[in-house]
């Protein structure tokens, strides 16, 4: 009889986790689960009813645990780690932030590696779209390699962008990384936090169901478990996307969302001034299909999360639409409305509390200056509103994308490092080896190892910079290649370093 192979999830009581869960529970002919989560009250009523099924093991516990870990992990075929501690806590707990993201990431590696499977075991990294930060447009497309640019503020970013650096670096054979979108389902029809007004009216995401993320880790499972997945899909970056059908700017979603309630005059329900217009992140990809094609995932679109959301205001909706029918209508509901949201972006980290408590420091973050917040119109409708969304502005990546990898060079690395305004120390580089580590400087004269996987690939280059600061205006005079995703988007005068609050 096969041995059925053991599937380790992490974070499965969580949104993307439970998702998955659901999943694999119908293919537990063909493999085991370990589900590994938190302690507390809300794990154990999500994964109670798991804990009763054949082949499937509950383990309640801490990712910081290293010998917990170990033995969860030494006879895992396949580890999905989904486990994260998430913003908008992440964002006020950095230190504990780092701990948890990074810190769980490489104790699964380190146990992967203890339990000598480092060549056998599959270990599927979830990263982020904060990574890259803010890519508003005009520069709203963008694909794996693009320069890591975490908004300020972003400690779960920051933590996310250090624990994939160490897993490209690992020296596993079998890892991937994929970088998650904003996930939308009934828990994000839920949110009620300032971090809504961070979100850029004219913003963009390129969205992903719970239920669909659910399925691409399933997907990959039993693809791999049947023998059916190409090598080539490992060792490699992708972005999680719905695609066409989930991409929306925030501007249009409330559009959408309020249009259902029979509000179609926004002045009366949103005020620009309240919205940050810099510092968050999103994109359209130019790359999501990749995953598609290997795992056919993608089901649902933007209309799955506005239902959701009038899922959840439930009986409240028929209501409004009686209400906005009447004279006068839209601009009592809008009040209404108004006044709700207020309440979250009154509170710290709200954009409302910035500007009352003159918060100097926040405020270049997310708007560039109190001159430009000032300069924002009053009314959706007298906003200069961006139109050419369909317009890629493809980032270049500083080397010949067109020349195949097993013949990129030292000269190419050479190349690539000037453009992110360091230099390739190393003088010797085996042709087409993405893996081996080389040396460098960045433009601040840090010196650090990486491979041209980590660099040209992922998008990352010196740690150093990474972990001390925010300094993104002195880095854009620098860097070409990251003067890329600063200067069309930032005013001149724009900018300040901004150091970060962990101890690293």
């Amino acid at each position: 009889m096969v041995k059925k192979k053991r599937v380790m999830i992490t974070g499965a009581a969580g949104n993307m986790g439970g998702e998955t869960l659901k999943f694999l529970r119908n293919d537990l002919a063909k493999c085991e689960l370990l589900l590994f989560d938190l302690d507390n009250s809300t794990s154990r009523q999500k994964l109670k009813e798991y804990e009763r099924l054949s082949g499937v093991k509950v383990v309640y516990g801490d990712l910081l645990d290293c010998d917990l870990v170990y033995e969860c992990v030494k006879d895992a075929d396949i580890v999905l780690h989904i486990a994260a501690f998430v913003s908008p806590a992440a964002d006020e707990f950095p230190e504990r932030t780092m701990q948890i993201n990074y810190g769980s990431a490489k104790n699964i590696v380190d146990s992967i590696k203890k339990s000598d499977r480092a060549h056998v075991t599959r270990f599927v990294n979830i990263g982020t779209i904060a990574e890259t930060g803010d890519r508003m447009p005009p520069i709203h497309w963008g694909r794996v390699g693009d320069p890591l640019k975490p908004s300020v503020y972003d400690y779960y970013a920051v933590s996310k962008i250090a624990a994939e650096r160490m897993v490209i670096e690992s020296g596993l054979r079998y890892w991937v990384s994929l970088r998650q979108t904003g996930i939308m389902g009934p828990a994000m029809s839920k949110i009620e936090d300032p971090i809504m007004f961070h979100n850029c009216l004219e913003n963009v995401l390129e969205y992903v169901s719970d239920r669909d993320s659910g399925r691409l880790m399933r997907n990959l499972c039993i693809s791999d478990i049947d023998g059916e997945l190409n090598e080539g899909f490992w060792q490699h970056i992708y972005n999680i996307g719905g695609g066409e059908s989930c991409r929306v700017s925030t501007l249009e979603m409330y559009q959408v969302l309020y249009g259902k309630l029979g509000l179609t005059n926004l002045d009366y329900v949103i005020d620009p001034k309240w919205y940050a217009t810099r510092n968050f992140h999103g994109q359209y990809y130019l790359d999501s299909d990749k995953l598609e094609e290997y795992f056919h995932f993608r089901r649902d679109s933007i209309d799955y999360f506005y239902q959701n959301y009038l899922d959840n205001l439930g009986a409240l909706v028929p209501v409004a639409k009686v209400i906005t029918k009447l004279p006068g209508g839209q601009k009592l509901m809008g009040a209404m409305i108004k006044r709700t949201m207020k309440k979250q972006a009154v509170k710290e980290r709200g954009t409302i509390r910035f500007i009352e408590e003159n918060d100097i420091e926040k405020i270049d973050a997310y708007w560039g200056s109190k001159n430009n917040w000032e300069a924002i119109p009053a009314k959706v409708s007298e906003m200069k509103k961006f139109a050419d969304w369909d317009k890629v502005i493809k980032l270049d990546h500083g080397y010949d994308e067109n020349k195949p990898t097993s013949q990129l060079n030292l000269e190419d690395i050479k190349g690539a490092a000037k453009f992110r305004g360091g230099e390739c120390l190393s003088t010797d580089m085996e042709t087409g080896n993405w893996a081996g580590k080389l040396d460098f400087k960045c433009a601040f004269d840090h010196t650090f190892t990486a491979s041209p996987k980590l660099m040209l690939e992922g998008g990352h280059f010196c740690p150093q910079c990474e972990l001390e600061s925010w300094n993104y205006k002195e880095r854009a005079k620098r860097e070409p290649f990251f003067a890329q995703v600063w200067n069309p988007i930032q005013r001149k005068a724009d900018g300040r370093e901004y150091m970060k609050s962990y101890q690293n």
